[in-house]
């Protein structure tokens, strides 16, 4: 036993030793193929990634702020180029960069969020501990409320049918959200409670119950299990979120309306001043009328045009209003001028498509699939050639003059047989 501490002791101390990174020396920890030896030894935040990756180079002083952050928790944060140590890539199953990764024994879990230093830290703090929080003290309440703007909080005895469904839903949301569970006395102190066993999410200083009653006990535990799961899953989300490719495949599973105010953001996440102003007036809009859409509409903006325009199929001017249907994937744009949008407006225009009375754009047929993927290549392609001109230029001829010689030998060969035959002489015999 001895021995076998002593070896994973060796292993740890060789998987540890490495270069910090970044002017300032970061605490990130330069891994290599023998962190796979000592993978279940503790906690780990692993980035992935490959030198010449942008996105890489751009996470790296992000990923160095959060090592710092956690340098004296038991949370280990370190980094593996995967073109050296491709059997660490293998492993893991990495095939994008970066790939980020919180490792907790056998268990791997991805993260897919914003990478922010915030976000990164809330994604570890959830998951190193239990799925289920408990919560002792009433003063721990109020600590939850300032540091966490959403939670979930199961109010009774820890028995039962409910209980059983909310922890198995807190194992599958631990990488999204915090649960926690406390007794009524604690309970009654910060939120309205009228039956017991309760569920609840606090939600931006507003509290919302999912609606469960004894009756529950007599129906298929499964039918409360899809209520449950699908009821946190539309919850989890802030009222007015940014919107990104990371996360909007996980808002639309809320099968809910999306509504999207689309800005762009500049290299410093700035916003020109007219584009801030309509954002900031749908934001007052969406948090006045919170509690009116709450249940039909999920809210939220985003600071890169081009995930609208792959919505719409089309080029959208900044600012302007947009709003998928994740259930058909049509979208709606209103006939207004985005900017002589009024809150009164945008009332009308969201009730229009409510009643089903506003005209739809889109949706899931054959004709718009293809065209929607034919849209798709040739935003890709354009993003290529401004990004890299040369390089894009490279992966494209290439192919295509092989391809051109091909043709070229395959159709022209007949003609050139054909000329060889009539250049050679013709000769006569002679009698």
């Amino acid at each position: 036993m001895f021995l076998y501490q002593l070896k994973c002791l060796v292993f740890l101390t060789l998987a540890l030793l490495g270069a910090s990174t970044g002017a300032d020396g970061s605490r990130v920890l330069e891994l290599s193929d023998r962190f796979l030896d000592v993978r279940n030894e503790g906690q780990w935040f692993v980035m992935f990634y490959a030198p010449w990756c942008g996105h890489c180079k751009k996470l790296e002083p992000v990923w160095a702020h959060v090592a710092q952050a956690l340098f004296n928790t038991n949370i280990r944060v370190g980094r593996v180029d995967c073109t050296r140590f491709t059997a660490v890539a293998q492993a893991f199953k990495v095939n994008a960069y970066p790939t980020i990764l919180f490792i907790k024994g056998p268990y791997d879990y991805a993260y897919n969020g914003d990478r922010t230093k915030d976000e990164l830290i809330h994604f570890v703090n959830r998951l190193s501990g239990p799925p289920v929080q408990q919560v002792t003290r009433a003063a721990s309440i109020d600590i939850l409320k300032s540091n966490n703007p959403i939670f979930f909080t199961y109010v009774g005895k820890q028995d039962g049918l409910l209980w059983d469904v909310f922890y198995s839903a807190a194992e599958v949301y631990q990488p999204h959200s915090y649960f926690y569970a406390t007794s009524v006395e604690i309970a009654k102190r910060h939120f309205d409670i009228d039956t017991v066993p309760a569920a609840l999410v606090y939600k931006e200083r507003s509290h919302y119950y999912f609606q469960y009653s004894d009756n529950f006990e007599f129906i298929e535990p499964a039918h409360l299990n899809e209520s449950l799961f699908r009821w946190i899953n539309e919850e989890r989300f802030p009222t007015f979120p940014k919107v990104t490719r990371g996360n909007i495949h996980h808002i639309l599973q809320t099968k809910k309306y999306l509504v999207l105010a689309v800005v762009e953001e500049n290299k410093l996440s700035e916003i020109a001043a007219h584009e801030q102003e309509f954002r900031d007036m749908v934001e007052i809009f969406v948090h006045k009328n919170k509690h009116k859409y709450h249940g039909r509409f999920q809210f939220g903006w985003v600071g890169t045009p081009d995930l609208a325009h792959s919505i719409a199929m089309d080029k959208l001017a900044t600012p302007h209003l947009i709003v998928l249907n994740a259930s058909t994937n049509e979208h709606h744009i209103p006939e207004d001028d985005p900017l002589q949008l009024t809150p009164e407006a945008i009332e009308l225009f969201l009730d229009s498509i409510h009643n089903q009375t506003a005209q739809a754009f889109g949706g899931n047929s054959i004709p718009v699939r293809i065209y929607r993927a034919w849209f798709e290549a040739k935003n890709s392609l354009y993003e290529m050639w401004m990004g890299n001109p040369v390089l894009t230029s490279v992966l494209f001829g290439l192919p295509l003059g092989f391809l051109s010689l091909i043709l070229y030998s395959i159709c022209c060969a007949d003609i050139l047989d054909a000329d060889e035959e009539e250049d050679e002489p013709k000769h006569e015999k002679k009698e």
